[in-house]
């Protein structure tokens, strides 16, 4: 029987992210934007500093149902019928910066067809332009954020070396009626991603 031997995966440049919580404004403030305007740069550029022509994105949609944590951030009845969106961003010779599993309530989207199919992505303006484009405006993003060790699926996908964790960020997107509208589940390489959180602070 002949001997197997795994050769090493070949290295490539891995470009750190620094997540700035800024970047919902700065979303926000693209909503009303002319089209051309949104398609020139999207959120992972604002996140890495590259540029359009440096990335490869790609998007799945499929239709879902709500499991018990997933009706309770809606605040919808479990198997209420959910939009589940998947999304990887890489540069052409690297692993994706993050695993992202958007969820929209499907009713909701279907307000506007052009929600419910993945061939216009990638959507100029992102996720708040989507929202915008069905009346919705947002309040506020709420980020929680925890950590732990990768999956098997996760280390490969993201190209983890042994050891390193990953971030886990829920990102749940209120209108400003309060209702939850939008949540993301984001899966980010801890070796390098960078979050940064900026609060101001009222004078006295």
């Amino acid at each position: 029987m002949g001997t197997f031997v795994r050769k090493p995966r070949r290295r490539v440049e891995l470009n750190r992210v620094e997540r700035n919580n800024d970047r919902h404004q700065w979303e926000k403030d693209r909503v009303r934007q002319a089209r051309g305007e949104r398609l020139k740069t999207g959120s992972t550029e604002h996140d890495t500093g590259l540029e359009v022509s440096d990335l490869v994105f790609r998007a799945e949609y499929r239709e879902a149902k709500a499991d018990a944590d997933r009706a309770a951030v809606f605040g919808v009845p479990v198997g209420t019928r959910l939009l589940e969106r998947t999304y990887r961003t890489n540069c052409r010779e690297g692993f994706p910066f993050a695993l992202v599993r958007s969820y929209l309530v499907h009713e909701v989207a279907a307000a506007n067809p052009d929600l419910l199919d993945e061939a216009n992505e990638p959507w100029p303006g992102g996720t708040q332009s989507q929202l915008h484009a069905i009346g919705i405006e947002l309040d506020r993003v709420e980020e929680r954020i925890t950590a732990r060790p990768p999956t098997v699926e996760e280390a490969g996908e993201l190209g983890l070396e042994k050891g390193v964790s990953v971030i886990l960020l829920r990102k749940i997107s209120v209108d400003i009626n309060g209702r939850v509208v939008e949540f993301s589940d984001v899966t980010l390489s801890g070796d390098r991603t960078e979050l940064v959180f900026t609060t101001p602070l009222k004078r006295w």
